[in-house]
């Protein structure tokens, strides 16, 4: 079982935290506390999960061991300067902030065992994935912590280099909102087609899904994959033309190099 953990910041990414470690059966409730600045969420934490919870985050943070940082990068600053003197000796600080750099987070607070790692919404559900580090003084007992909430999230990759984090927050972090704006868009042109957008909807996410599960059990480069669908003149053909004339690689491209810079500058604007 994970010793005492309080989650500063009771939003998405918190809350998913909450429920993959009470789903998993990885700690005791009375183990269990979060924090947030609106009492109305701290409200409907209190009574979806049972468990404590706390308008102020030094209050919230004083007995951990584990404090889980799952703020905006924007208030982070805050945060740690609200936390700084009040956590015990030995806590392990753990940042999903985007963005900002694990010495931000060691100095801030003055704490030495810091992880950092970026996660992403499927993680709700327990099949997210997160990119992660660890400063020198995280213990073997600490990483093990780590690894297990993480875990109950979905799949884990560890890095030894923080620069790491910042594409990840640009690829995977971000990238179900690529994801969803494409299948939204799917659909739109289902409907256009003249499908109703309950039937459009059913179809492009299974297709998804079924794209996705199909991909990865078969061990087949994406370009294999996507040739096995595309008959020569054929409608797969027609369409993979359209959006290749449309720069459809080359937008996702600079769009996920704009979330890395963005990424990157949300450190510096803290």
């Amino acid at each position: 079982m994970l010793p005492k953990i309080a989650i500063i910041g009771g939003g998405t990414m918190g809350e998913a935290v909450i429920k993959g470690l009470l789903r998993e059966g990885l700690i005791d409730k009375a183990n269990l506390v979060a924090a947030d600045p609106w009492e109305e969420r701290c409200v409907y934490l209190a009574e979806t999960y049972n468990i404590r919870t706390e308008t102020d985050n030094a209050t919230a943070a004083r007995n951990a061991e584990i404090v889980f940082l799952s703020v905006k990068p924007q208030v982070l600053g805050n945060v740690v300067e609200a936390l700084k003197g009040t956590l015990k000796d030995g806590v392990l600080v753990f940042s999903i902030a985007a963005g900002v750099p694990v010495r931000k987070i060691r100095d801030g607070i003055g704490v030495d065992s810091v992880i950092r790692a970026m996660p992403n919404t499927p993680a709700q559900i327990g099949q997210g994935i997160t990119v992660w580090t660890a400063t020198a003084s995280v213990t073997e007992t600490q990483r093990g912590y780590a690894m297990t909430i993480l875990k109950a999230m979905g799949e884990e990759v560890y890095v030894t280099d923080e620069h790491y984090l910042d594409m990840a927050t640009a690829l995977s972090g971000t990238g179900p909102a690529y994801i969803y704006l494409f299948m939204e868009a799917m659909v739109d042109a289902g409907v256009h087609l003249g499908f109703s957008r309950h039937v459009a909807e059913s179809l492009v996410f299974q297709t998804v899904i079924g794209s996705a599960n199909y991909a990865r059990q078969s061990n087949l480069h994406l370009a294999a994959l996507r040739n096995q669908v595309t008959s020569p003149g054929g409608t797969t053909a027609e369409a993979l033309y359209h959006l290749e004339k449309g720069g459809f690689r080359t937008v996702l491209s600079r769009a996920v190099w704009a979330a890395f810079v963005r990424s990157q500058g949300l450190g510096q604007d803290e």
